[in-house]
């Protein structure tokens, strides 16, 4: 049943991503930042946990997923450290996977031949 969550919660926000690519004039970097910035509002306003509670990667992978590790950690950050930790707890809590977003697409960059688009 586990797997069914994480289906139906991924799909659906892709879903509303389609739909928004689909139904509106919005551009699909625009609707990546809207998906961020959702996440974490959602997350501040504690109606992003029960989605992940329900969908566990289906929720915090997509884009909204990463909004919600950054409203997460500067929460958590701030309770620990106080005004500091709006800075340095969104970006400790997203290290890795900025990390690994960087790296990987440096060595793509280094196997294929990458072309400006104009």
């Amino acid at each position: 049943m586990e797997y069914i969550n994480v289906f139906i919660t991924g799909g659906a926000i892709c879903l509303i991503g389609q739909i928004l690519l689909d139904t509106t004039k919005l551009t699909a970097p625009r609707i990546l930042v809207i998906f961020v910035v959702s996440g974490a509002v959602l997350q501040v306003l504690g109606w992003y946990e029960p989605l992940v509670e329900f969908g566990k990667s289906g929720a915090t992978v997509p884009l909204p997923g990463f909004g919600y590790s950054l409203a997460k950690g500067a929460m958590e950050e701030v309770s620990k450290k106080g005004l500091l930790g709006i800075l340095t707890g969104g970006l400790t809590a997203t290290a890795a996977g900025i990390g690994a977003a960087i790296g990987f697409g440096y060595i793509v960059a280094l196997i294929f031949s990458p072309k400006s688009i104009r």
